[in-house]
């Protein structure tokens, strides 16, 4: 770590009791909180290069479209945080760089907003950004918890959101001191919700993955996308350890930080059963050559989360370096690859399974 992501941390305040998305913030920052012994799996592939490629680097393009919005790059920065002071000025920053370089940004949980309307103000991005796609988050679990339609188009409104993603997020309710793990009969209400909103609708992990059964059914419910935000990178129930004071729960926490679908399993997985369905890949992606991988396999986006938030937390430029370097590294694979558009590497034969 640099001196100018030390300075970053010292930005977070000291943790105040029941500031919970906060906390999520700094444990993300200080502790080990990913799956050990599980990867995303995307390392298991690599580019065949092309020697020539009979393109000129400089027209090589990023564009695309995702429901139906044109997008300056097919990247994501995928739903982190909001609901308090610093959380709402990190989002602040996310939506503001990720406008200026054309990523789709989606938010943390406005579950905390939807209940306090006094903290709707951290979760409202579409001031920052009003050129992106803007997704807004609420825990598809909260639909078994007194939460209406009406409250899940807050949620879209209090973001300035054109879509709304459904958070799964089974294992970290388990693992969560507060949590609530009721999610009987979540599909029949998915299906209602989807007809009743006024928004898409889509379906996210939390980094435990989506497999394609599961994804063919959400579809057929009327789900407009998938991310399977796959295993291999945070993992929220070694998170959640941290928080817990039952000795049981944070024992037990290691017997789970190997669970999940690994990311290039799920986005592989989901593709071949529903090949028409919008899909965003996520889970461990550091770098473009893991966007272009994910692209490669079957995903439309590529999501990133935990990987930014260190120069998220440090200022604007920081952010920005990593979101160019990002975008450098997918448009290098591009070229190395012979692909000039993201339709050539969503089509390219050049992907292979490492021996």
């Amino acid at each position: 770590m640099n001196e100018q992501e030390r300075a970053g941390r010292r930005l977070l305040p000291e943790v105040a009791t029941g500031e919970r998305k906060l906390e999520h913030v700094r444990l993300c920052l200080e502790e080990n909180v990913a799956g050990e012994g599980i990867t995303s799996g995307l390392e298991k592939y690599a580019f065949r290069h092309h020697p020539l490629p009979e393109l000129d680097f400089e027209e090589v393009r990023l564009d695309t479209s995702f429901l139906g919005k044109t997008m300056r790059t097919p990247l994501l920065i995928s739903s982190m945080t909001g609901g308090s002071q610093t959380t709402g000025a990190i989002n602040e920053r996310l939506a503001r760089v990720a406008n200026a370089r054309g990523w789709a940004l989606g938010v943390g949980s406005i579950r905390a907003a939807v209940e306090q309307p006094e903290l709707a103000s951290t979760f409202n991005v579409r001031r920052w950004a009003p050129d992106i796609p803007v997704i807004a988050n609420l825990g598809a679990v909260q639909l078994n918890y007194g939460f209406s339609t009406a409250d899940f188009q807050r949620a879209v409104d209090i973001a300035g959101a054109d879509i709304l993603v459904l958070h799964l997020n089974t294992l970290q309710e388990v693992f969560q001191p507060e949590g609530n793990t009721n999610f009987s009969g979540l599909y029949q209400r998915i299906e209602t919700l989807c007809r009743e909103l006024e928004v898409p609708v889509g379906v996210k992990e939390v980094g435990f993955g989506i497999d394609g059964v599961t994804a063919q059914r959400l579809y057929e419910a009327g789900i407009a996308f998938i991310d399977v935000a796959g295993a291999g990178g945070t993992s929220w129930v070694q998170v959640e350890k941290y928080r817990n004071n039952n000795p049981v729960r944070r024992a037990a926490a290691e017997a789970f930080a190997d669970w999940g679908i690994p990311t290039a399993e799920c986005i592989q997985d989901v593709r071949a059963l529903n090949p028409d369905g919008a899909l965003i890949g996520s889970g461990g992606l550091y770098t473009g050559v893991d966007a272009a991988k994910a692209l490669a396999l079957g995903a439309d986006l590529a999501g990133f989360g935990r990987s930014l938030l260190e120069s998220a937390v440090t200022s604007d430029e920081a952010l920005d370096q990593r979101l160019e370097q990002v975008e450098f590294e997918l448009r290098t694979v591009m070229f190395g690859i012979g692909a000039g558009s993201i339709a050539g590497v969503k089509q390219t034969e050049r992907l292979v399974e490492r021996r």
